[in-house]
């Protein structure tokens, strides 16, 4: 067998350059086939895009949207029924909500700059620890 290699006029980069060409063209012709089936299928899909009635589905999609639009509105107003008639647990401690208050009135006045803020949100963080002070104290008890 090596003396058949070594008697061949072929040379191992000759051997390498036919393989690596009979490979390329083996890769060509299955890529070609690709691309053919997938324009086929391309083709199928915009015929039976193209067959349906446009008209039909336009309706019957509007008709759908408004009575989805109708349906959230009125869901939305149900909750907000739900909510407005729920009765709140506690009332929120004045010193919170003024310290809340204060921080979304900096915040919207500085909008670009929020980090202008800090004592406003430091404020609000102390009001908090001492109402959390406070519950515990009530827990405690």
């Amino acid at each position: 067998m090596t003396q058949s290699l070594q008697s061949s006029n072929e040379s191992d980069s000759t051997r390498a350059k036919i393989l690596e060409l009979h490979i390329q063209a083996r890769v060509a012709s299955e890529l070609k086939k690709l691309q053919e089936k997938a324009a086929k299928e391309f083709e199928e899909v915009t015929k039976k895009i193209s067959s349906e009635e446009p008209g039909m589905e336009r309706a019957e999609g509007d008709q759908a949207k408004d009575l989805g639009r109708e349906s959230v509105e009125n869901d939305v107003l149900e909750l907000r029924k739900k909510l407005q008639s729920r009765k709140r647990l506690a009332e929120i401690d004045e010193g919170v909500e003024k310290a809340k208050s204060e921080v979304v009135r900096c915040l919207r006045e500085n909008d670009r700059r929020p980090l202008d803020c800090w004592k406003e949100v430091q404020t609000f963080r102390e009001e908090v620890r001492r109402l959390e002070s406070v519950w515990v104290e009530k827990i405690v008890r």
